[in-house]
């Protein structure tokens, strides 16, 4: 039983609406303060009985019931911060992790693209002024940090993970892949 609960996340939504800011069905409301999301959950495989928002593609890196941490915070106008926390990773390892488009699934393609603030196919789009990215070293003990903040904020619908990469950089490979309810922006398109 206590494998099982390992295996589970949990996410929580907390939000004093922000002006603009929306959080699910029905927010948006006129406040000032913002709000924050925060999911954390223990990794599991793809197979694991008990299914996680936390998924390991390769246990080496990440190992299953390895934690993570995400926290997003949105003010006034959409400024946004987003941080990420893990804990029982490879020491020493350098890894990159970017928020993407999609759930996590079996695959770790079925998360989708990059979120990037202006989408395009352009490899100019890329880079970290319109992408989310939160790369880290796990330290001697496998615990690892990351905070990036922008101007801007998600938009409905189209940020919904964060992907773990088994290096920073473009050429990254998919280890891991934890689902994020991340709110959003009211009014962007």
């Amino acid at each position: 039983m206590v494998g099982a609960l390992c295996a589970g996340a949990v996410a929580a939504v907390v939000f004093g609406a922000g002006a603009g800011a929306g959080v699910g069905a029905g927010a948006g409301t006129a406040a000032t303060d913002g709000y924050t999301v925060a999911a954390e959950g223990r990794f599991a495989p793809p197979t694991a009985f008990i299914p996680s928002a936390a998924v390991t593609y390769d246990q080496k890196l990440v190992p299953a019931a390895s934690w993570i941490r995400v926290r997003q915070r949105t003010g006034p106008g959409g400024v946004t911060t987003v941080d990420l926390s893990v804990t029982g990773f490879r020491p020493g390892q350098s890894y990159g992790a970017y928020v993407h488009q999609r759930p996590c699934g079996a695959s770790p393609a079925d998360a989708g693209g990059r979120y990037q603030n202006r989408p395009g196919a352009d490899t100019a789009q890329a880079g970290p002024d319109n992408e989310v990215r939160l790369d880290f070293t796990a330290d001697a003990k496998g615990a690892g940090r990351a905070d990036v903040r922008h101007d801007w904020g998600f938009r409905q619908g189209e940020a919904a993970s964060v992907v773990i990469q088994d290096r920073p950089g473009a050429e990254g490979v998919r280890v891991a892949c934890f689902t994020v309810p991340f709110g959003w922006v009211t009014g962007l398109s």
